[in-house]
């Protein structure tokens, strides 16, 4: 992206692009006054953050990928959001000119993960480029154009602005700024815009070389001042010829906002709440997120799972990975109302946090069978009430300590809740958000007293039953098991 900004940019303009507005418009096409804007924000998130809230914002996905280093973990990740955000995917191949760079390697390993290249016979635009050395740029460009021509976006300029949020910031200076991009009609200095719950008027708007503009056609990403708070990245907004009606829509939002923050998440798909879609009849789909600690297990898993696809229920593995489950699972299970299975691995404390607040089911197990039994019973409408875990604290350890007769004793700041020893707690501990062991706490000391529970931001001493292999860094939880009954 830098080096199509430095390449495209009008040669007047004095250092290029600022780059503080993560959307950047590139001219492209040579003398006829086409241009494409490129969205620079994180992949995944973009696109599920945006599909989670409805609102269609990229039109094409280039896909980056270096040839010297073929297809990542993360390359099947941002190809996975792309299908569930349904767009279309161009692959860039980038770093030819670097001696070890093999392009039909990464051709063939996309081929597998269902991007076939045209001069293969298949679907999907390959374009082998250097960014370093600025070899096919403009083909790349070329071919967005091509691509995008074939499907005939339109808009009309003389409309009223209709777009979408694509970052907000509070500026000390400024107030609420927010970076929008118009998809449709013109927005200029001195509209009334609603966008999301928030109400405001264009105080002025900024484009993506850091100049003042007084409007913004279709397509166009710019900065917008004047709105009353921040909305959330994502939101839609609009360009209103009443400010009365636009305060009077914003309160609306604002009390669905709440009320759906009260608790009425309850539309979120579940294995208990499948149950219930099930006797209503229909085929279901159950699109399933699926985290392991080995690449083996996680293929294995999604291969049992494929296999369980019935007459009134299709499984559907939307994305599989190696590694902790992180905020960018929950998002696409937001966005795709799946379910998450963590096999051996937990959720980071931010997917956690997510999870909660989204009300995105997350199963955890370590055992491949006690998976495919649970899908099935789910299936079959058998599930008994469960049990769920709740989490009391957590504390990382900060020393270890040979102790005879006891072995070793971790020194842990307890960073969140409460440890407890007692009643039918348990613990596990986790390195790198992978499950290492499970079982009780075998003491739990504040200097040399023992103790039932330690709080938050307090140092303690763990013992850890039958286990020794603990490490400084290693995170320490402690939990325990609540039943839930299956909804009716």
């Amino acid at each position: 992206l830098d080096a199509l900004r430095e390449t495209r940019v009008a040669e007047r303009e004095a250092g290029g692009i600022t780059q503080h507005i993560g959307a950047y418009l590139v001219s492209a096409g040579g003398d006829s006054g086409k241009h494409i804007v490129f969205l620079d924000t994180p992949g995944h998130s973009a696109f599920t953050m945006m599909r989670a809230r409805g609102a269609k914002v990229t039109d094409v996905v280039v896909l980056v990928v270096a040839a010297d280093d073929g297809v990542m973990p993360q390359t099947r990740e941002a190809i996975d959001h792309a299908k569930a955000a349904n767009v279309k995917i161009i692959v860039a191949v980038n770093k030819i000119d670097k001696p070890g760079a093999n392009p039909e390697t990464v051709k063939r390993q996309l081929t597998e993960l269902g991007l076939m290249p045209e001069d293969w016979g298949g679907q999907t635009v390959f374009v082998e480029v250097s960014a370093k050395k600025k070899q096919n740029l403009d083909a790349l460009l070329e071919m967005i154009l091509l691509v995008t021509e074939i499907d005939e976006f339109k808009a009309n300029p003389k409309r009223s602005a209709i777009g979408t949020v694509l970052e907000t910031k509070l500026d000390r200076g400024r107030g609420p700024v927010a970076t929008v991009l118009v998809q449709d009609g013109t927005l200029r200095v001195g509209d009334s815009v609603i966008a999301g719950p928030v109400v405001g008027k264009v105080r002025a708007l900024i484009d993506d070389r850091g100049r003042t503009v007084k409007f913004a056609g279709p397509s166009t990403p710019v900065e917008m001042l004047g709105l009353e708070s921040l909305p959330s990245p994502g939101d839609g907004f609009q360009a209103v010829s009443d400010p009365a009606k636009a305060r009077q829509i914003a309160t609306f939002r604002q009390r669905q906002a709440k009320e759906k923050s009260l608790g009425s998440k309850g539309s979120r798909l579940t294995l208990e709440s499948l149950q219930a879609q099930l006797a209503e009849g229909g085929v279901k789909d159950l699109p399933i997120i699926i985290k392991a600690d080995v690449q083996g297990s996680a293929e294995v898993l999604a291969d049992t799972l494929d296999k369980l696809s019935d007459d009134k229920t299709r499984i559907k593995i939307i994305h599989t990975a190696v590694g902790a489950i992180n905020e960018s699972d929950v998002l696409l299970a937001t966005a795709s109302n799946a379910i998450v299975i963590g096999f051996n691995v937990r959720p980071d404390r931010n997917a956690a946090d997510v999870a909660e607040r989204e009300k995105v089911d997350i199963r955890h197990h370590t055992v491949i069978y006690h998976v495919t039994d649970e899908i099935k019973k789910a299936m079959a409408g058998l599930l008994d009430p469960t049990f769920k875990e709740a989490r009391l604290g957590a504390a990382v350890v900060r020393e270890t300590f040979k102790v005879p007769k006891l072995g070793t004793i971790a020194g842990c700041m307890v960073t969140e809740g409460v440890i407890k020893r007692s009643g039918d707690s348990q613990a596990r501990l986790l390195r790198d958000s992978v499950m290492i062991w499970e079982g009780k706490l075998a003491s739990l000391k504040r200097f040399k007293d023992d103790v039932s529970e330690v709080k938050n931001g307090i140092e303690c001493g763990i013992g850890l039953q039958k286990f020794d292999d603990i490490k400084v860094g290693d995170v320490i939880e402690v939990f325990h098991m609540e039943r839930v009954a299956t909804p009716v």
